[in-house]
């Protein structure tokens, strides 16, 4: 296994990525990402970054070694679901504590630990996570999961990604790096055939891609391998057999999509399944690379039909909106691919968007985005909170769409916000999803909450002038 800070290089080095190709030798070693300030807690580290791309396979027991505080609490973390095993809602941790560390028995105790979950709760693999503390410390976790593997006959993963080698979105692909290199590849499927798909860096947020899969079963299209939404160890230790891919979220894994088209000439395309067109384009490209792997052709004229059926019944259930919605404007606070994919989606409706965050969105994401807004002034790659509350309270948006973090901004300026990161409730893809997403906007637009909080206060508009006329009376 290569070293890991030769492994940071490499992914530094993202020959995939428009944007790294364009920068010199000296610019791609500084890697993608600027540094946090030391003590900040915005952002997420790379041990963050890997968990959040390993831990929604399922089926897996998510074993990390560091002192408690490192894990904190992962029952349902990022709103991942699963339609079967819930193994991975409960991660282990080693429970490192002070006297561990000085007597140097780190190794010893997540052996035992190793060992206990084996015993215990006899998963298909465990991934063992470095941390800050164990790597510090030279706690060597791939020789401990080399020997643990012998030992009791199950794969025992490591994850080298201690959370000070870089950003959250560096811990993405490191975790594709991982799957490279323990897992893709070692199990070779019995049942192979020319419909086999991956989707990649689709994480089933309040399983939204059970809202797509339906479409790819009817088309006769089977997911090999969803990287990582409700996926399974088994179907990941043999996605290499796949005919092609979709590549769902090229910030967290491109890295991943290039070396299993490398390795095991699997072609793959970016594409979205939030709104109508785009997800019509996903299934039209999917069936596409099918048919130029040796599917049957017929596959492309019944995705067509397909479509077409949904596409009507998806804009007759729309239709009912639009005098609601139509020039509403809507101000986007995210990143990635939600940058283009959600408002190319929101513009179909008739709803115009006064911004859109592009941090964390590829060169590729931007051009997308320019193509469809055709003003980049419309584009920030940041905005401070004071200037989005500016933005806000001057009522230059009718609602903010965007993660969490960001919705005490929106509530203090009392315009409606919708939450369209991974903390939220209704899944929004496919053409269901589609539907949903514009009647959550609806309902947060027009509820009737909105007109009472903008309304002056009792005591500022009656009783003030009467303690006013009682206080000068009293003088």
């Amino acid at each position: 296994m290569l070293p890991l800070n030769v492994k940071i290089s490499d992914v530094f080095n993202e020959p995939a990525c428009e944007k790294n190709r364009a920068k010199d030798a000296k610019a791609r070693q500084k890697g993608c990402s600027k540094p946090l300030t030391p003590g900040a807690a915005a952002g997420g580290c790379a041990f963050d970054g890997a968990k959040i791309v390993l831990q929604p396979i399922t089926d897996v027991a998510h074993l990390i070694h560091a002192p408690l505080a490192c894990e904190g609490n992962s029952w349902d973390n990022r709103g991942a679901a699963s339609s079967g095993p819930m193994r991975w809602r409960t991660s282990f941790t080693t429970d490192l504590t002070e006297l561990d560390i000085v007597m140097g028995q780190g190794e010893r105790k997540l052996f035992k630990a190793i060992r206990e979950i084996k015993e215990k709760y006899a998963p298909p693999a465990i991934f063992v996570y470095s941390t800050c503390v164990t790597a510090l410390i030279g706690d060597d976790i791939e020789a401990v999961c080399k020997r643990a593997a012998e030992k009791f006959g199950l794969p025992v993963v490591p994850v080298n990604t201690p959370g000070f080698v870089g950003s959250k979105n560096l811990g993405n692909k490191l975790a594709g790096e991982v799957l490279l290199d323990h897992v893709i590849g070692t199990v070779e499927p019995g049942d192979a055939g020319p419909y086999d798909i991956n989707i990649l860096g689709e994480f089933n947020l309040s399983g939204e891609f059970w809202r797509v899969k339906p479409l790819l079963d009817r088309l006769g299209i089977r997911v090999r391998a969803c990287i990582p939404g409700d996926a399974r160890y088994l179907d990941i230790a043999s996605a290499h057999r796949a005919q092609a891919a979709m590549m769902v979220c090229s910030t967290a894994l491109i890295n991943l999509a290039r070396k299993m088209e490398e390795r095991w000439n699997i072609p793959f395309f970016e594409g979205s399944f939030y709104g109508i067109t785009d997800t019509s384009e996903a299934l039209r490209h999917i069936a596409k690379l099918l048919v130029q792997k040796g599917a049957d052709p017929r596959l492309i004229e019944r995705t067509e039909t397909m479509i077409a059926g949904e596409e009507a019944i998806a804009w007759k259930r729309l239709e009912a909106y639009r005098s609601r919605l139509e020039g509403k404007r809507v101000l986007l606070n995210t990143g990635g691919v939600k940058s283009w994919s959600v408002v190319h989606a929101l513009l179909e409706i008739g709803v115009d968007v006064v911004g859109t965050s592009v941090k964390k969105s590829t060169v590729e994401d931007k051009e997308r985005l320019k193509q469809i807004l055709k003003d980049e002034n419309h584009m920030f790659e940041t905005m401070a909170a004071r200037d989005l509350y500016d933005m806000l309270s001057e009522h230059k948006a009718d609602i903010m769409l965007s993660g969490g973090r960001t919705q005490f901004i929106a509530l203090k300026a009392r315009t409606p916000w919708l939450d369209i990161n991974q903390e939220r409730q209704h899944p929004y893809a496919g053409y269901d999803g589609m539907v949903e997403l514009v009647r959550q906007i609806d309902l947060a637009i027009h509820n009737p909450i909105w007109r009472q909080v903008r309304e002056p206060a009792p005591w500022d508009s009656q009783q003030q002038p009467a303690v006013q006329a009682a206080f000068e009376v009293s003088q």
